[in-house]
């Protein structure tokens, strides 16, 4: 035992000073090398053109915008959702986009049964698969001592986290035939302690962990690319939320706006564009907005600061409402901030609620 104290306690003095002199010789090569590489991914991009793409959560936002891209570039889509009105629209606009061939499917990723259909399907029509893009997702919006029932916040788990998981596990022998790649997408707010959302972020936090390790364990058999969005124009951006306190999905824009404050939103379609040209690239990590990288330094250098500003920011006293919050008063007293920083689409309260 005194043997192993001793090893520690060298370890404790030896293992900073040798990390940081090892890093300052290996990084410059290294990052000149990766800058190498990238430069051939451009070049040598992989040609999507009659390869089978499954598509979770393409009813709408991020998803339905995927579904576009890859149909612009001739991909066969198996597009999946529970909104199966709106899911029918997404297909034929994918057709009309130059997708020789979509299948769709209703279904709920929550249900592993369902995710078990969706890969059976795929495979029953198309034969094969080359991309799953794990898209499907909900956030919840509450403070946790607020919840009635605490129970209501598994839907955020079973759909962001174990939706992506049951349906990687039904297609890993598939995509490991094709050389596939797996598109996950996490978010910025899985290294962000946004106050309200602490379930929402764990789920994506999870993600972020489970398909790194992933990575790890496919090797070169299943490429991932794990994407980091910042807030991009959907749903979600536009006050869709599953509240901790009832467990019901509401629309509320005034939430919204304390949310995302005065935080400019990316484009849906600019997003959708760079998330497939990253995956044709072959990158490991994307953040769109690129500028929300930032974000990461900041959490880990200095986490004191960015936790201070968050409380100072969102967090109201006892009793107040999320809407009193000094993250909504910002956007109110900015007259016209929203018309610059919010995209059209995010004016409409006219949100599905199912």
């Amino acid at each position: 035992m005194l043997g192993l104290n001793l090893i520690h306690k060298f370890l404790n003095l030896v293992a900073p000073p040798f990390t940081f002199f090892s890093l300052c010789l290996f990084l410059p090569p290294f990052y000149l090398f990766k800058s190498f590489l990238s430069v051939l991914s451009s070049i040598f991009s992989e040609k999507v053109n009659g390869k089978v793409v499954l598509i979770t959560g393409a009813s709408s936002g991020i998803g339905e915008h995927l579904a576009y891209e890859y149909a612009k570039r001739g991909a066969r889509l198996v597009l999946v959702g529970r909104r199966e009105s709106s899911l029918r629209e997404v297909v034929d606009r994918a057709s009309d986009c130059g997708s020789p061939d979509v299948l769709m499917v209703g279904a709920d990723v929550s249900k592993v049964e369902d995710c078990k259909r969706i890969v059976d399907e795929t495979i029953n029509h198309f034969g094969r698969l080359d991309h799953l893009v794990n898209n499907a997702g909900i956030t919840s919006l509450g403070m946790l001592e607020e919840a009635t029932d605490i129970t209501n916040f598994r839907a955020i788990m079973d759909t962001n986290f174990w939706g992506s998981v049951y349906t990687t596990r039904f297609a890993i022998p598939h995509l490991k035939s094709s050389k596939g790649k797996i598109v996950v997408l996490s978010s910025a707010a899985s290294w962000l302690p946004i106050p309200r959302q602490s379930i929402y972020n764990a789920s994506k936090a999870a993600l972020l962990s489970m398909y790194e390790t992933l990575r790890i364990e496919f090797g070169p058999n299943i490429q991932i690319t794990i994407v980091t969005p910042g807030y991009i124009e959907s749903e979600l951006t536009q006050g869709k939320f599953l509240m901790s306190d009832d467990g019901k999905m509401i629309v509320d824009q005034d939430l919204r706006d304390a949310q995302v404050s005065a935080t400019p939103v990316g484009p849906v379609e600019g997003c959708a564009k760079a998330i497939v040209k990253s995956v044709c690239r072959g990158d490991r990590y994307l953040t769109e907005p690129a500028w929300f990288g930032v974000t990461y330094i900041w959490k880990v250098f200095c986490p004191e600061l960015l936790e201070w500003g968050y409380r100072l920011m969102y967090v109201t006293r006892p009793g107040s409402s999320a809407k009193e919050a000094p993250s909504k008063k910002i956007l109110d007293y900015s007259t016209g901030a929203k018309n610059v920083l919010y995209p059209e689409t995010l004016h409409s309260p006219e949100v599905k609620t199912d």
